[in-house]
């Protein structure tokens, strides 16, 4: 004997599930004049909502189409970081401080990175933060948030790194030119 809440083991026997909207839902229902169903305008399934224009985090609409680089400049060697895509203010600033922070506290440890590659990534940084800035106030989908900023880049402590290589190539440029006068 099966009972009507058990499984059904037999899906092949033409069985199709009908189902009929409660009264109050038809009669509140939305009416859609063509075939598409009604979809919410946040959902994914929405074929309006292009999550390709919208930031990447939050996706929120108000973005601005930037790269955010990472240096890292290691003993011989150099490895370059960079995410690139539409970013809100909120999430924006929040990966160019991650980043920047990186970049000064593992950036300068190669000499060329000290010379080239750290400073560059440090101006197209301040570069992505200013088209960032201007940026009005996003409205994020409902149920995503935006990335917390953080504190700003002098309040982190690793910001403080870079402080290191900088004074000892000024010491070896000062000791340099000291012994050749």
């Amino acid at each position: 004997m099966s009972l009507p809440h058990q499984p059904r083991t037999n899906l092949d026997d033409g069985f199709v599930a009908q189902y009929t909207l409660p009264d109050w839902y038809a009669s509140n229902a939305p009416q859609c004049t063509d075939a598409t169903p009604a979809v919410a305008w946040y959902s994914v399934d929405n074929p309006a909502l292009d999550l390709t224009t919208r930031c990447r985090m939050c996706a929120a609409a108000e973005v601005a189409a930037v790269t955010v680089r990472s240096h890292q400049g290691l003993l011989v060697w150099m490895r370059w970081q960079a995410i690139d895509g539409p970013f809100c203010g909120p999430c924006g600033t929040a990966l160019v401080r991650k980043l920047t922070v990186r970049t000064l506290c593992l950036g300068w440890w190669n000499p060329l990175s000290l010379v080239a590659a750290a400073p560059a990534a440090l101006v197209a940084n301040a570069a992505a933060y200013r088209r960032l800035r201007r940026l009005p106030p996003p409205v994020p989908l409902p149920g995503r948030s935006h990335a917390d900023p953080g504190n700003p880049l002098l309040g982190r402590p690793l910001a403080y790194v870079a402080l290191i290589p900088l004074v000892a190539a000024i010491w070896g440029l000062t000791t340099a030119l000291g012994r050749l006068t």
